[in-house]
């Protein structure tokens, strides 16, 4: 049974897709790019906000002198819209309460900015003490490299083998791989199961009750 349980953030924990989506619209937007349709962000999002932009942009304007100027008014935009319309999956506040009550530490691990990983944690599970949350900061490498998680991990004081990951991508996947972690898989968010299934992933909680099971039950 787990000690630690480390949550990805966007697709796993929230929901954030169209706020992320019309953020990106309009940084591209601004510069008379031409914008993608909501059902395109599934496979953008997962990388951190330069890929995402990356991906955005036209293939012939893919560098990053054009990803830096996308990124200043992704950024002005999002965190002025980033909680429009985003919310928790179904069962997620739940989830994360009866953990905290049982004594499991939770933690954070995303490759979102991390001044709106924090934001958006403090926001919708106020009531949550995380041992840690963590989005990308600068000089530190994005998810897969492991180190985030392994960050997390020393401030929580466990063996690698007492710790969980979850998310919904094949970076989450790799991620976990790349630090030796245990790895659960979650089926209501951005990325389809074969994804993940090519990246390692074997096992996978399609509900929130699904994943309180397989961590109460010791099926990890």
């Amino acid at each position: 049974m787990p000690k630690l349980i480390i949550f990805d953030l966007d697709g796993t924990l929230l929901n954030t897709i169209e706020d992320l989506a019309n953020s990106v619209n309009y940084a591209l937007q601004s510069y008379n790019f031409p914008t993608h349709p909501l059902e395109a962000y599934n496979l953008f999002i997962g990388n951190g906000v330069n890929k995402l932009l990356e991906r955005a942009l036209p293939e012939d304007k893919r560098n990053p002198d054009f990803v830096s100027m996308l990124k200043v008014e992704f950024i002005k935009h999002y965190f002025a819209h980033a909680e429009e319309f985003t919310k928790p999956y179904n069962g997620i506040s739940e989830l994360l309460s009866r953990l905290q009550a049982e004594g499991y530490q939770l933690g954070v691990a995303s490759n979102k900015v991390h001044d709106a990983t924090v934001q958006l944690v403090d926001k919708f599970f106020p009531e949550i003490k995380f041992t840690a949350v963590f989005g990308q900061r600068e000089g530190y490498p994005v998810k897969p490299n492991p180190g985030i998680l392994e960050e997390i991990i020393e401030l929580a004081q466990v063996e690698k083998s007492d710790v969980l990951y979850v998310g919904d991508s094949g970076v989450d996947v790799a991620t976990a791989y790349n630090a030796k972690v245990p790895f659960s898989g979650v089926l209501w968010g951005f990325r389809p199961r074969k994804e993940l299934e090519e990246v390692g992933a074997t096992r996978f909680a399609e509900t929130t009750e699904e994943l309180y099971r397989l961590i109460s039950q010791s099926l990890i």
